[in-house]
């Protein structure tokens, strides 16, 4: 009889093994949560007191000093410093403060925006729908860095232009999601029954159908918080966005970009940031899909 070794398990390193992980954590939002804390909610809050160094501020002569670490380096800059001197860490602890008034600005907006048009297309249609819904196909079409490139030409880049072109991009995101389950939900029985007992319009739409639509649009907020972040470190990578000395995350990533070689810590760990932040809520937001659909709890 041939006899079979068991089947080792994958390593946490190996293909396989990042599956594994990744898996685990979107069934368990311990980990993605926990990234989020250390990363972007703690900094955000408590920069100030937890910042070992000022964030604009430099020593000259202490450029470009490499990470503790590595031959070189020094405790007193645990993640190194940038050409101008600035400490690395500190300057990523602040920036966690610009992305999140950003991301949370720019969702509320959007999705106050967005979401209030999505209920007024789904349940009147007609005319309302047909203007809403093109609007939204022409917002779709939007390039957002063109957008922002050509105002930045014109204005100058500034926190104002960031949180306007990603409102500009976003909120038809909303519009079409909710305007798609109002479609569904508003001829059910519970709707006819609101009409016939004379509720008006906006009670219905109030009462009745924004409830059923508040899972898929924290689910949708979610998971539109990390495309903000990317799309926000992207417009200050261009220089079309949060304006310098500010520590934001994509634009040290940019003020990195010519030291690849020499000095590979300036972009890196601001770019490591980026991606915690984003993969993590990208996996909170699909725990908080399979917790509140209850076709996907089903499944």
């Amino acid at each position: 009889m041939e006899i079979t070794a068991p089947a080792r398990k994958a390593s946490w390193y190996s293909p396989s093994g990042l599956v594994n992980i990744l898996r685990e954590a979107r069934r368990y939002p311990l980990i993605p949560f926990a990234i989020l804390l250390a990363v972007l909610l703690i900094p955000a809050f408590f920069a100030q007191n937890i910042a070992p160094h000022h964030p604009t501020r430099g020593q000259f002569a202490e450029r470009l000093t490499p990470p503790a670490w590595q031959e070189g380096g020094s405790m007193k800059y645990i993640l190194g410093t940038d050409k101008q001197g600035r400490d690395q860490l500190s300057r990523i602890l602040h920036g966690a403060k610009y992305v999140l008034i950003v991301s949370l600005t720019v969702i509320a907006i959007s999705g106050v925006v967005g979401v209030s048009l999505g209920l007024i297309a789904g349940y009147f249609g007609g005319r309302y729908d047909m203007l809403i819904m093109r609007a939204v196909d022409i917002a779709l079409s939007i390039p957002a860095i063109l957008l922002a490139l050509a105002i930045v030409a014109s204005r100058g880049p500034s926190f104002g232009t960031v949180i306007f072109v990603i409102c500009v991009i976003l909120w038809s995101r909303y519009a079409r999601q909710v305007r798609g389950e109002v479609l569904s939900i508003k001829n059910q029985d519970f709707i006819s029954r609101a009409q016939v007992a004379g509720s008006s319009s906006f009670r219905i739409i109030v009462r009745h159908i924004f409830p059923n639509v508040v899972n898929s649009i924290v689910v949708l907020a979610t998971l539109q918080v990390g495309f903000v972040i990317l799309l926000e470190s992207s417009l200050s990578f261009l220089g079309a966005g949060i304006p310098r000395p500010t520590p934001a995350w994509g634009l040290m990533v940019a003020e990195g970009r010519e030291l690849v070689n020499a000095a590979w810590w300036v972009s890196f760990f601001p770019g490591v940031a980026i991606s915690l932040v984003v993969l993590s809520l990208n996996l909170m937001g699909d725990w908080l899909r399979d917790r509140l659909d209850p076709k996907q709890r089903n499944l």
